[in-house]
């Protein structure tokens, strides 16, 4: 080969990289053709004008659905959106009808820009309990969707698992491998607690991104509404052991409310060892020892204490809250992993995911509110935990704020030395105990107790914050658990209302565990 052949078969190599090079440049990527700030000039056009309802415009027949009508109506698998392009992500959608009547617009967003999805009736199998006819399906127009879930290889690499779910008001869930469905995650709380009444603020609308052929994560966008605030979201979901949802939000407030609820957790607490079934439901009986998706409430400071609150099922709405400087994180957590403490084959409550926020940033100051509300049974979400800042923004300015959700299992965040294990109540042993006595029993566990000796001289630090007072305490070393125990006797000075209690445990000057803080509900 001649020099000038070499040099011509050189340029020839260099002409594919450069032209490659020149479609690039000149094909926007999917963050110049549609990005978070489209979003977000959205939800600051609205927040200035009235706030406008779009519940209940739909069909009227779509409304007189049952839930089991409306359960009969399937998305068809086949038309999934990018199944025939192989992509490793794959979307379904929910129909409109029954108690979904607020129609959800969802786009797509590709290298070209935003392009809506359009309802189209032969996506669904209607089944045969809904009663719906041809004719009816033809004449309904594109009435939207009542939101939609996303698909993902989670467990293995032949089938795709869901993954998330994003359906009513601002809820959305996700889970990680071998996980079931639990706790929901929202996209705002308003007016929870101190307010005329809850108000639900809604994804009205949906943006979800392409993703690439070995995309690892999934990014979408949604624009919340509501009669007090509108907002942005950019939540990009990255499944795994651990699947975890990295939520951008900027708000804008149409008018003050009274709470302000960041990053919402919401789960069920029917009964558990911390308060047995024949306590919260007194003449109630069931062959399994514990029910909730969540049996406690984990708190992080930023100044790097831990709290864990054991979650109750009150006989009357019950709020109590953590106030700080900074928050480092928090959850509601499923900590007892033992299926025999559940005995529940269908809903495997063992497998329900804890659920962890941790800010993006420094949020300030504010405080961890925990809203528990009686409930008789498991199919009521009744507990609620969110981020309250010290000043809510005034109407019109943007509140940006970012965090990290993790839904996680056996391998949850814990405190780095010592944790609760197990918290008990009620009479037992050998110990007598005066009829107006309160017995509490708590269970630490974790590396801080390793190289402790069973003779160790731990120390607990009980107190007793309101309506209590302590009669005897005692710690010892667990010999089953390789942790330590702590045992107390109170007495409440009014047992018609609530008590609360705060104890951990040292040795000499070094702090072993996170602090229990238990609150106890009115005889």
């Amino acid at each position: 080969m001649t020099r000038d052949s070499r040099h011509k078969a050189r340029h020839r190599a260099r002409l594919p990289l450069a032209l490659a090079i020149l479609a690039t440049a000149l094909v926007p990527s999917l963050s110049q053709a549609f990005s978070f700030d489209d979003v977000a000039a959205r939800a600051q056009k609205l927040a200035a004008e009235s706030w406008r309802s779009d519940e209940g415009k739909i069909p009227d027949r779509l409304k007189q659905l049952d839930y089991d009508q409306y359960r009969d109506i399937r998305f068809r698998p086949d038309k999934a959106l990018w199944r025939d392009r192989k992509l490793p992500f794959e979307v379904m959608f929910f129909h409109v009808g029954g108690f979904f009547t607020a129609p959800v617009h969802i786009n797509e967003v590709d290298e070209k820009g935003a392009h809506p999805i359009r309802f189209d009736r032969k996506t669904f199998d209607y089944g045969p309990v809904t009663g719906l006819t041809p004719r009816e399906e033809d004449s309904w127009g594109d009435v939207g969707f009542a939101g939609f879930r996303v698909h993902y290889p989670l467990n293995n690499a032949a089938y795709k698992d869901e993954l998330s779910v994003f359906l009513g008001a601002s809820y959305f869930r996700a889970l990680g491998n071998g996980q079931r469905y639990g706790l929901s995650a929202r996209g705002l709380a308003i007016d929870t607690v101190g307010g005329k009444g809850e108000e639900f603020p809604r994804f009205k609308e949906f943006w979800i991104e392409r993703p690439a052929s070995d995309a690892k994560s999934l990014t979408l966008y949604a624009l919340l509404d509501s009669p007090s605030v509108s907002g942005a979201y950019r939540i990009v979901m990255t499944p795994g052991n651990e699947t975890m949802m990295e939520v951008q939000a900027r708000l804008f407030l149409r008018k003050p409310v009274a709470t302000l609820g960041i990053a919402p957790l919401t789960s069920m607490y029917q009964y558990g060892e911390n308060q047995p079934l024949s306590t919260s439901q007194p003449g109630s009986t069931n062959f399994r020892p514990e029910v909730h998706d969540s049996d406690g409430l984990s708190v992080q400071t930023g100044d790097g204490e831990w709290i864990w609150r054991p979650l109750i099922n009150p006989q009357a709405p019950l709020t109590t809250s953590f106030s700080m400087k900074t928050l480092g994180g928090f959850g509601l957590m499923q900590r007892d992993r033992a299926f025999s403490n559940y005995e529940d084959l269908e809903a495997r409550y063992d497998l329900r995911p804890s659920a962890w926020v941790e800010p993006v940033g420094n949020w300030g100051p504010g405080r961890v509110e925990l809203m528990q509300l009686p409930t008789p049974d498991e199919t009521n979400d009744n507990i609620v935990a969110y981020w309250v800042p010290q000043t809510a923004p005034t109407p019109g300015k943007p509140l940006d704020l970012t965090w990290r959700i993790r839904m996680q299992s056996a391998k949850e965040q814990r405190p780095p030395n010592g944790w609760t294990v197990q918290s008990r109540s009620g009479g037992g042993g050998y110990t007598k105990q005066a009829d107006k006595d309160e017995r509490y029993v708590v269970d630490f566990a974790g590396p801080a107790f390793a190289a402790l000796p069973a003779n160790a001289p731990v120390e607990a630090v009980v107190s007793a914050v309101s309506n209590a007072q302590i009669v005897e305490r005692t710690v010892f070393h667990n010999e089953v658990t390789g942790g330590w125990r702590l045992a107390m006797r109170i007495q409440r000075t009014d047992p018609t209302k609530p008590a609360e209690l705060r104890a951990y445990l040292k040795h000499r000057n070094d702090t072993l565990t996170e602090t229990w803080s238990n609150v106890i509900p009115p005889r």
